[in-house]
C-alpha cells in the first residue's frame, strides 16, 4: 500500500500525493480521474522522455482513449512562453479538449511548464504531476504554483493552478546524476530550516544514507519534506502571508541564477541564497555565529556551493530589486529567527544584501590572500 498525503485547498480535500517505488500503481491512481474516456498528453523533456517516456506511455496505452508523448527541450533556458506555444500547437492539432488530461513527467521545469499550459489551454484542462527529481518531489510539484520565465526573470508569468494528483516514484531519484540530486537537496534543507528543526537534525543524522540514496531513507525524507510544504500551502495557498516563507534563499538565489545565465542549477543558487540569508539573520542578532556557520557548512557534504566567484555583488543587489517578491518597492526577505523558525522581514537594507553577497563572493584577490 503506497503512502499518501492529501492536500487541502480552501479547507477541502483537493488532491493526493502518492509515494511509490515504481510506476506500477500509476494507472490505478488515474482511474479516479476517469482516464478511460480521456485523451492523455504526457509532457516530458529530452532527459525524462528517454528515461521514462515510453514506460509511462505503454502503461497508459489501452487505459485511455489516446496517449501521446510530447518532448520539450531540457533546461531552465527553455522554460519560456515559446515552449508553451509549441505544446498548445500539439494539443490543438490533436484536438484535445477540456475533458482531457496532461501529465507532467519530469523535474521542476517540466512541472511548471505543463501546469501553466494546463491552466491556460482552453481556460483550464486537468493535469497530473509525476515529478522525477528530488527538487520537484520535495518542493515544486506541490502547491499549485505554475509558470514560466520571461526575459530571464524567474516565473514572471504564471498562475496558481492545482494538479489532480501528484504521483511520486521515489525510484526515479536513483537515475539522477550527483549534481541534479544534490541540487534538489537544497530545497529539502530549506524546509527544515524554515519550519522544523527536528527534520533539520534528522537530515544531519541520516547524511550517509541520503548520500547512498537508500530508498527507504529517501522516501522518509521526501514525505517529511512534503508534509512541511503541505502545512504551509494549506495555510496560505496563494502566498498572501506564510507561504512566502518557502522563498527562503530564493531572493538572492534567483538573482545569482539570472546573473549566471542559468548555467547553475536552481538548487545550487538556492543554497547560496540560503547561506546569504542565514548571514543576514546572524547580523540581525537572531542566529548565533555558531548557528550561521553550521548552516553554511551543512551544505558542503551535499556538494552544494557556499561561495561563488565571477559575479558582481552590485549586479546581484540590483537583480534582487526585480524579484517578484517585492512589495511596494520593498523586498519581503525571509530570515531565520532560529533554526526551524523563519520570518518575513521588511527591514533588510541594500547594505545588508550587499554584505551578504560579499560574504559568499570568492574573488581572485581572496585566493591570492
Amino acid at each position: 500500500m503506497a503512502n499518501r498525503l492529501t492536500i487541502n485547498y480552501e479547507k477541502k480535500p483537493c488532491y493526493d500525493i502518492v509515494f511509490a517505488h515504481d510506476f506500477s500503481g500509476l494507472v490505478e491512481e488515474l482511474q479516479d480521474l476517469q482516464i478511460k474516456e480521456k485523451k492523455v498528453a504526457v509532457i516530458a523533456d529530452t532527459n525524462t522522455a528517454a528515461l521514462f517516456g515510453e514506460e509511462v506511455k505503454e502503461l497508459l496505452a489501452g487505459n485511455c482513449r489516446k496517449v501521446i508523448l510530447h518532448t520539450i527541450p531540457a533546461g531552465e533556458e527553455h522554460k519560456t512562453l515559446d515552449t508553451v506555444k509549441e505544446i498548445y500547437k500539439v494539443l490543438i492539432a490533436e484536438k484535445y479538449d477540456r475533458k482531457d488530461l496532461l501529465l507532467a513527467l519530469g523535474g521542476g521545469v517540466v512541472g511548471d511548464i505543463t501546469g501553466y499550459t494546463a491552466a491556460t489551454y482552453l481556460r483550464g484542462i486537468d493535469f497530473v504531476q509525476i515529478p522525477t527529481t528530488l527538487l520537484a518531489q520535495s518542493d515544486s510539484s506541490i502547491g499549485g504554483k505554475t509558470g514560466v520565465d520571461f526575459d530571464g526573470y524567474k516565473n514572471m508569468v504564471g498562475a496558481f493552478y492545482m494538479p489532480k494528483l501528484v504521483y511520486m516514484n521515489i525510484g526515479t531519484l536513483k537515475t539522477l546524476d550527483e549534481r541534479q540530486f544534490y541540487a534538489g537537496f537544497a530545497e529539502v534543507m530549506k524546509h527544515g530550516l524554515i519550519k522544523d528543526a527536528g527534520f533539520y537534525e534528522w537530515l544531519l543524522d541520516n547524511m550517509y544514507e541520503i548520500q547512498d540514496k537508500d530508498v527507504s531513507t529517501l522516501e522518509e525524507m521526501v514525505i517529511r519534506s512534503c508534509t512541511i510544504k503541505k502545512l504551509v500551502v494549506e495555510k496560505d495557498p496563494k502566498e498572501q502571508g506564510d507561504r512566502a516563507l518557502l522563498n527562503f534563499g530564493h531572493t538572492i538565489g534567483h538573482a545569482i541564477e539570472k546573473a549566471k545565465n542559468f548555467q547553475m542549477l536552481h538548487g545550487e543558487c538556492v543554497a547560496l541564497g540560503a547561506v546569504a540569508a542565514a548571514f543576514i539573520s546572524w547580523k540581525h542578532n537572531w542566529l548565533s555565529m555558531e548557528e550561521y556557520y553550521e548552516i553554511r557548512d551543512m551544505f558542503v557534504p551535499f556538494q552544494l556551493p557556499i561561495s561563488i566567484d565571477d559575479i558582481d555583488p552590485q549586479e546581484i543587489l540590483e537583480l534582487t530589486k526585480s524579484d517578484k517578491k517585492m512589495a511596494s518597492g520593498q523586498i519581503r526577505f525571509v530570515l531565520l529567527k532560529k533554526v526551524g523558525k523563519a520570518v518575513i522581514d521588511m527591514t533588510v537594507t541594500d547594505e545588508d544584501i550587499l554584505n551578504a553577497v560579499k560574504e559568499i563572493y570568492f574573488s581572485e584577490e581572496d585566493e591570492r590572500a
